[in-house]
């Protein structure tokens, strides 16, 4: 299942079905899970380690090391998942002891061409990157988040799960679970009603959570009272629950 032209380490661990196109270049410290098939031209460096059942299109760089200064070569590593396309020219980056000294990406991910997934970023699972999506260092990436085309976030931000980013959206603070957000600075436009759906939220999870982004962003309150009324709201619409649980982590303050 590997074509002759490839050039394979020997430190590398294929499982037995993994196929390998012609001139890809697999680095030590390697692992690819079973089912997985890299179109001509890959190149993985390790240490790297790839799930089951995804499918790299040619030309994708995967593993290198991280574009940051503070980079010595120290043993950091790239994670990812399972069945993720990763299409042409697409680039991920190992991570760096002054983050995780990983970058993780979770499972049934579709990275379109030339997407960047930067050193320590966290992406979660069924998140879409459309065409020149671009992550920043330390981003993290809830699951079913969809960023379109020319859409970047700024290093260590957060954005939190089923989040639309519209094209070419600027993204410079933590955006909380559930929002549309576009604009240059990226600004909030409401919720993500049309993707909830498509996932199989109900009407009445959906007009809860309705509520609780007019609390956050229409009702005029300080972010401490309207944290405390959206505690309230959660404890008898739990799909409010992910608004209460974001809300501390951010660090980079909240799109507002």
């Amino acid at each position: 299942m590997i074509d002759p032209r490839a050039v394979v380490d020997a430190r590398a661990e294929l499982a037995a079905d993994v196929e390998i196109g012609p001139f890809c270049v697999i680095g030590a410290d390697v692992t690819i899970g079973a089912g997985t098939r890299l179109g001509p031209h890959v190149v993985i460096r390790g240490p790297t380690r790839i799930g089951r059942d995804c499918r790299i299109f040619q030309f994708a760089s995967l593993g290198d090391a991280p574009q940051d200064k503070k980079y010595k070569d120290e043993p950091t590593r790239l994670e990812i998942g399972d069945r993720n396309h990763i299409r042409e020219f697409t680039t991920m980056h190992r991570g760096t002891v002054q983050g995780h000294a990983v970058t993780r990406v979770g499972s049934d991910n579709l990275f379109m061409a030339y997407t960047h997934i930067a050193h320590d970023c966290v992406v979660g699972s069924n998140v879409v990157l459309a065409n020149f999506a671009t992550l920043g260092g330390h981003v993290e990436l809830g699951d079913w988040v969809i960023m379109a085309g020319f859409s970047g976030i700024h290093q260590f931000c957060k954005i939190g799960a089923h989040c639309f980013l519209a094209n070419n959206a600027a993204v410079t603070r933590d955006v909380p679970p559930y929002l549309m957000v576009a604009g240059q600075p990226a600004e909030p436009h409401g919720i993500n009603a049309e993707g909830l759906k498509r996932r199989g939220f109900t009407p009445d999870a959906i007009r809860n959570i309705r509520h609780a982004y007019r609390i956050l962003y229409r009702s005029g309150l300080k972010l401490a009272q309207a944290t405390e009324q959206l505690k309230e709201l959660a404890r008898g619409a739990p799909e409010v629950q992910p608004f209460v649980d974001f809300l501390p982590t951010a660090t980079r303050s909240l799109i507002r």
